[in-house]
């Protein structure tokens, strides 16, 4: 794996599993100042007071995210409610690309600051560029019974958000057939 993943996926990886009980890791405001903090090499934001309208918005995004990667994975068209998320999203920047539900979606760049919200128009412009650039239809679901976390499949043989969720998988495939045999 090379570099950090892009910012939508680490949004989006916000919702995660531990031992197979899913996790919000956006519950409140310190959590979303603590996930920029994690992000801020990559996505520069003021230091403003947050709010509970911050973090919802944040969260939109995030589960919108979520819901088109996994409708793409499975396939299916994505839910035009995620598509106008995403899009409401990169409208609070100063420019933006908004993505259009064609088949296949494509992106559509616009013109028009403030704080988080810019912040979180540019975790949009990644998303729609994740959906619609050369990482298009290969945002993946993590393969490991449990994980609900997202990846780029960047090697076609690639079916993990990670090594440590690879290594899982074969022991626990090793166990089995040492507990068979």
């Amino acid at each position: 794996m090379t570099g950090a993943p892009p910012l939508a996926i680490q949004l989006a990886n916000t919702t995660y599993a531990v031992r197979g009980v899913v996790q919000d890791g956006l519950r409140t405001t310190a959590d979303l100042i603590a996930w920029f903090e994690r992000v801020s090499a990559l996505l520069p934001v003021e230091s403003t007071p947050l709010g509970d309208e911050d973090l919802a918005a944040a969260r939109e995004l995030r589960d919108a995210v979520r819901a088109v990667a996994r409708a793409l994975e499975d396939g299916e068209p994505a839910a035009p409610a995620d598509v106008d998320a995403i899009n409401r999203a990169a409208r609070g920047g100063p420019h933006w690309t908004e993505l259009r539900t064609a088949d296949p979606l494509r992106a559509e760049r616009r013109r028009e600051s403030r704080g988080v919200r810019d912040a979180l128009a540019e975790v949009a412009e990644n998303a729609i560029a994740l959906f619609t650039g050369q990482t298009a239809g290969r945002v993946r679901l993590c393969g490991r019974p449990g994980c609900v976390l997202l990846f780029v499949k960047d090697h076609p043989r690639r079916e993990w958000c990670s090594n440590k969720c690879g290594n899982k998988v074969r022991a626990a495939r090793h166990y089995q057939r040492a507990k068979e045999g």
